[in-house]
């Protein structure tokens, strides 16, 4: 019998009371929560966009300094790396992204076609060659440099400084010393919770309308809030077998599982769909990221005042700031034996090239059939909302029966996974000790699984796409302060331990 953690009351309650109380505010005021949450929405993206477009280039350029500097040497703990590279790649990838980027590498890039950056005319060609290029550069390196930094601290916390728990208070330890043990380092393992909860309830709020949309076709069904309901308590069931297996077991399984269904259905659209296009357009694309990458990661159009960068750059940056601290504290516990370099190089690879495969397949499959007038896309779209118009891309599919019922699992279990690390690390933040070996009880694991799921339905039946934004940029707004406190911790540790590494020339 492995030993259980304890509940941290202290995280615990404050943490559950203030989330169901949001949730259940959500619910009852509908009508009036959409414009409210809009006007935050906006204010937030207008007022935060250089502070976000910053830190994430920063980051970018901090993590190449670390990996190819003297430090990229650095091994997190003692002997060899608990998972293959493949687990490894396959967990973080999964965990990150999920159900998100089939939903996002679909609608996305049709998103761009109709409301282009740069002032570019709407529909026209600038626009169709710039779609999915916009999609890989929000889904590529910086998204993952954005994942892949609080993942080092607290990798480096846990396992260097031998720290006494996977949590964020105990990673910037290095900035706030004793005070990552009292009232403030509570606050921030709350705050954590909090962003973490907001930013995967965007997730579901995202990916739950999508599979339910799947489902009701497949059925021959209408789709529903109440059928959107009924695969939540589907989902809750497959959830809770995982997380009641453990890390090994349940998470890892699963996680290798998606990874290669969701290469086969990338093949499948390759090779029935229009191959040629999809892969010219995936090189025009990739190409047009690489050479604008700077221009990209700085552009606020303060003069045209389009609002494109602060509608969907900063909404990103924001959100996957959000989801971040969960990202590594998740991936922080599953990268012991790595060093410095192995573990950035396997995040921003792994996650980068996944996202790029997708949007290159799925955005160039959905461009190609808007081009051709094989399905007017935005039509559908403004007809039949984003989760609907998924599974009418899909159906132009060769045996599209067979390729929606893989997608639906393929979307089953990106959720399971996602939201079963997720749930995990909400349970460890919130119990007083979790080290190696010592795992939070799993009634409390599944807690926070179901209060994800609740808010999740909540954000449904509000509805709108700018709601589900808004939970997401609300609650990264705190997190990059702690975003400088981890930095702060990190440069201090690696200098005051910089001896260490000297010796071990």
């Amino acid at each position: 019998m492995k030993e259980k953690a304890k509940l941290d009351h202290l995280i615990f309650w404050p943490s559950i009371i203030v989330l169901l109380l949001l949730t259940l505010l959500l619910i009852i005021f509908q009508s009036s929560a959409e414009p409210f949450l809009n006007n935050i929405l906006s204010g937030i993206n207008s007022r935060m966009d250089w502070i976000f477009q910053f830190m994430t280039f920063g980051l970018f350029v901090l993590l190449i300094w670390l990996a190819f500097g003297k430090y990229g040497r650095v091994k997190l703990g003692e002997g060899k790396p608990r998972f293959g590279n493949f687990s490894y790649g396959a967990m973080l990838f999964c965990a990150g992204m999920g159900t998100s980027i089939m939903f996002w590498s679909i609608i996305e890039p049709m998103y761009y076609f109709q409301g282009p950056p740069f002032g570019f005319e709407s529909g026209s060609e600038t626009a169709a060659e710039w779609s999915v290029a916009y999609g890989m550069f929000h889904w590529g390196i910086s998204a993952w440099c954005i994942y892949a930094f609080p993942t080092i601290v607290i990798a480096y916390s846990f396992f260097n400084k031998k720290n006494k728990s996977l949590k964020v208070s105990q990673s910037v330890r290095g900035a706030l010393g004793k005070h990552s043990d009292g009232i403030i380092g509570k606050i921030i393992d709350i705050l954590v919770i909090w962003s973490l909860v907001g930013g995967l309830g965007t997730s579901l709020g995202l990916g739950v309308p999508m599979v339910s949309a799947g489902i009701g076709h497949l059925l021959g069904v209408e789709q529903s809030i109440a059928l959107s309901i009924i695969i939540m308590l589907i989902w809750s069931v497959i959830y809770i077998t995982s997380a009641s297996l453990g890390l090994d077991k349940g998470i890892r399984k699963l996680s290798n599982i998606n990874v290669y269904l969701a290469l086969i259905l990338a093949l499948f659209v390759i090779i029935v769909g229009p191959t040629s296009f999809i892969l010219t357009y995936f090189t025009d694309s990739f190409g047009i990221m690489a050479q604008n990458f700077l221009r990209m990661s700085f552009y606020t159009d303060p003069i045209g005042g389009g609002g494109f960068p602060q509608s969907w750059t900063v909404f990103y940056w924001a959100w996957f700031a959000a989801t971040a601290l969960f990202m590594g504290l998740f991936i922080a516990r599953i990268s012991k034996g790595r060093t410095l370099k192995s573990m950035i190089l396997h995040i921003l690879g792994w996650g980068s090239i996944g996202s790029w495969l997708y949007f290159g397949i799925f955005g160039g499959y959905t461009m190609n059939l808007q081009q051709t007038g094989e399905l007017d896309v935005l039509g559908s779209m403004a007809e039949f909302g984003d989760a609907e118009t998924i599974i009418n891309v899909l159906d132009t599919l060769p045996m599209s029966y067979i390729a929606i019922l893989f997608f639906v699992i393929l979307g089953f279990i990106f959720l399971a996974t996602s939201l079963d690390s997720a749930s995990y690390i909400l349970a460890s933040t919130a119990s007083i000790k979790v080290d190696e070996g010592v795992e939070p009880p799993t009634w409390h694991t599944i807690i926070w699984g179901l209060i994800m799921a609740l808010l999740s339905i909540s954000l449904l039946l509000i509805g709108g796409l700018n709601v589900v934004q808004t939970s997401a940029v609300v609650v990264a707004v705190p997190v990059v302060i702690i975003y400088i406190l981890l930095i702060i911790s990190l440069m201090k540790w690696l200098k005051n331990d910089d001896h260490i590494y000297e010796e071990d020339k």
